[in-house]
C-alpha cells in the first residue's frame, strides 16, 4: 500500500471520527500514532510520542497559556469583569443600544485579560444579557451582540489562538500579540458601528438606558481602573520590550491574584477552584497539541502536503487568489470544526504555501484567527452561539444565528480590509522588532 493511500485512509478515517463526535485530541492522536505505525513502524510512533510530549511538555513557550487563562479566572471570581462592564455601561450605557455597545468593549476588555472566546461570552454574557433584558432588548440584538463580542477573545492579545499558531509554524508569540491589537480593537469599533446602524434603523432593537450621574459615571470608572491598570502593564509591557509574553503572563496573573487580596474579593476557596479550571483547560490545549504533534509527522511522511501545496502554487492564477482560496477554506471549515482543530489540522499543508507565495507569516496569522473567530458564530457548530444559549435559555438556537449575522457580515468584511492593507496588523511588530 502507497504512502499516499494510507494518507488518504488516515484523513477520511479521522473525518469519519470527527463526524461521530470523537474528541479531537482523540482523534488526532489514534490517526497519527496508527498511521506513523503503518508507515514507519510502531518503535517509531512510540519513539515520536515519547519525545514530542517531552518536547512541549517542558517548552517554556507554552507557560503563557495556563497563566492567562489564571489571570481571566481570577477576574472573573474577583468580580473585575463586572465591573469592567459597568465601566462600559456608564460610558455609552444611556444612548439608543448603549447597552450591546457597553458588552462589546466589556468582552474586548475582558478578552484582554483571559485570551478565551469561550470565557469572554460566558463571562460577560452572565453580566449583561439580564440587563439587556431588563430594558427589553430585542431578543436577536442581546444574544447577538454576547456571540459576537465573546470572539473578540481570540484575536485581541493574550490570545490562545495566537499561541497555537506560534507553536505550529515557530513565529514570534510576542510579534503576533501585538499584530491582533490594531484589527482587535477596528473589529470591537466595527461592532459598535454595526449596533449603532441595527438601532438607528430599528429603534426598538436597543431602548436607551438610565442616565447616570458625573458622580456614579465617576465611581463605575474608578471600579475599572484596577484591571484597566492590569491590562496595559502586561500589554503595554510587551510592547515596550519590558516583559517577553512569558513573563508578561505571570505578571499579569500575580497582579490579579494580588488585586483579589488586596481587595478582599478573592478567597482561597475561589482561588483553588480558578486554579483547577485553569489546570483542566491546559491539560486539553496540551492534549490537543501533542496530537497535532503526531498528526503532523503522519501527514509529512504521506506527502499530503507537498502534494496539495504542488497543487496550489501551480495554480495559474495570482498569489492573493489562492490565499482568497485558503481563507474560504478556512471559512467553509469553521462551519464544522472546532479552531484549535483546524489549526492544527491545516497547518501543515497550508502555511509552506503561504510562505512560498511570500506572504508575511505573522499577517497570515491574523488572517487565519480572523477566519477561527467567525466559525465561532458559523452555523451549524457556532460554539459561542450554544454558550450564549446555555446562560440565555429561553431564547431559541434560530434567533440567536439570526442575531449574530449582522456581526458575521462584520468580520467578512474586516477579514477583507486586513488582507488589502497588511499593515493595519503588521504596523506594531514591525514598529517594535524593527
Amino acid at each position: 500500500m502507497s504512502a499516499a493511500l494510507i494518507g488518504g485512509l488516515g484523513m477520511a478515517a479521522l473525518l469519519v471520527m470527527l463526524l461521530m463526535r470523537v474528541p479531537v485530541a482523540f482523534s488526532m492522536f489514534i490517526v497519527g500514532f496508527c498511521g506513523i505505525a503503518a508507515l514507519n513502524g510502531v518503535n517509531s510512533a512510540v519513539s515520536l510520542l515519547a519525545s514530542e510530549s517531552f518536547t512541549l511538555g517542558s517548552s517554556a513557550e507554552l507557560v503563557v497559556v495556563p497563566l492567562f487563562i489564571l489571570m481571566g479566572n481570577v477576574a472573573t471570581a474577583t468580580g473585575m469583569s463586572r465591573r469592567l462592564y459597568d465601566a462600559a455601561y456608564a460610558m455609552v450605557g444611556s444612548v439608543r443600544g448603549g447597552l450591546a455597545s457597553a458588552t462589546i468593549i466589556g468582552c474586548g476588555g475582558f478578552a484582554a485579560l483571559s485570551g478565551s472566546s469561550v470565557a469572554s461570552a460566558l463571562t460577560i454574557g452572565k453580566v449583561s444579557l439580564g440587563e439587556m433584558k431588563r430594558f427589553k432588548y430585542d431578543d436577536r440584538l442581546s444574544t447577538g451582540v454576547v456571540a459576537a463580542g465573546g470572539t473578540l477573545g481570540i484575536l485581541i492579545p493574550p490570545s490562545t489562538g495566537f499561541v497555537i499558531y506560534a507553536i505550529l509554524t515557530q513565529q514570534s508569540i510576542g510579534r503576533l500579540f501585538l499584530a491582533g491589537i490594531l484589527p482587535g480593537l477596528l473589529l470591537l469599533l466595527m461592532f459598535i458601528g454595526m449596533i449603532t446602524f441595527l438601532c438607528w434603523r430599528n429603534p426598538k432593537l436597543g431602548p436607551a438606558g438610565d442616565k447616570l450621574s458625573w458622580a456614579q459615571k465617576t465611581v463605575a470608572l474608578r471600579g475599572a481602573l484596577p484591571i484597566v491598570g492590569i491590562i496595559f502593564v502586561t500589554i503595554g509591557g510587551i510592547y515596550g520590550g519590558i516583559f517577553s509574553p512569558v513573563e508578561a503572563a505571570a505578571v499579569g496573573a500575580g497582579l490579579v491574584i494580588l488585586m483579589g487580596v488586596w481587595f478582599k474579593t478573592l478567597s482561597l476557596m475561589q482561588l483553588w477552584l480558578a486554579v483547577k479550571d485553569s489546570i483542566i483547560t491546559t491539560a486539553t490545549v496540551m492534549l490537543i497539541l501533542i496530537s497535532a504533534h503526531m498528526i503532523n509527522p503522519f501527514l509529512a511522511l504521506s506527502n499530503i502536503p507537498q502534494t496539495i501545496g504542488a497543487f496550489m502554487g501551480g495554480l495559474e492564477i495570482p498569489a492573493i487568489a489562492v490565499l482568497g482560496l485558503i481563507l474560504l477554506t478556512y471559512l467553509i471549515l469553521g462551519c464544522f470544526l472546532e479552531g484549535f482543530a483546524m489549526l492544527v489540522l491545516t497547518m501543515p499543508i497550508f502555511f509552506p504555501v503561504i510562505v512560498n507565495l511570500g506572504f508575511d507569516p505573522i499577517w497570515f496569522g491574523v488572517l487565519v484567527v480572523l477566519t477561527l473567530e467567525m466559525g465561532l458564530i458559523s452555523p451549524p457548530v457556532g460554539l459561542n452561539v450554544f454558550i450564549v444559549k446555555s446562560v440565555a435559555r429561553d431564547v431559541p438556537l434560530n434567533k440567536i444565528f439570526a442575531g449574530v449575522f449582522p456581526f458575521w457580515g462584520v468580520m467578512l468584511f474586516s477579514l477583507a480590509i486586513l488582507v488589502a492593507f497588511p499593515q493595519i496588523a503588521l504596523f506594531l511588530p514591525n514598529s517594535m522588532f524593527d
